[in-house]
């Protein structure tokens, strides 16, 4: 079981890939803004994270900095704007999808990262 993070601001796609994720054996922690999420990812560590690029008050941007500031923790970025945070500077995301993703796929992508990476214990 990995200890994964969420940051989404559209309570529907939470809802969501929280159910996917935990329905995969995930504990899942979620956050609705970047300031929320930096927070988490400073008093907690995570073995993924996936976020949204556009999000209220900021981007996703600060999301995936903040990550790979200390930890090789794997960033996926979830977006309709993929290309946008593609274009973004250093540092880069480990992988990026376009919404709507299939439910099996976000599984998968995630089990594939976990086992690549170098997941980190919760603190």
């Amino acid at each position: 079981m990995a200890n994964i993070l969420c940051v989404e601001n559209e309570p529907n796609v939470t809802e969501s890939q929280f159910a996917i994720l935990q329905a995969a054996g995930h504990q899942v922690t979620s956050a609705t803004s970047v300031r929320e999420a930096i927070e988490k990812l400073q008093k907690h560590r995570y073995d993924a994270i996936l976020t949204d690029w556009r999000l209220g008050g900021g981007d996703g941007y600060g999301i995936v900095q903040a990550a790979k500031a200390h930890s090789r923790t794997p960033v996926v970025v979830v977006s309709a704007y993929v290309s946008e945070a593609f274009q973004a500077a250093e540092p880069l995301a480990d992988l990026y999808l376009e919404k709507p993703v299939d439910p099996g796929e976000l599984v998968t992508i995630v089990n594939e990262l976990l086992k690549t990476g170098q997941p980190t214990r919760s603190s």
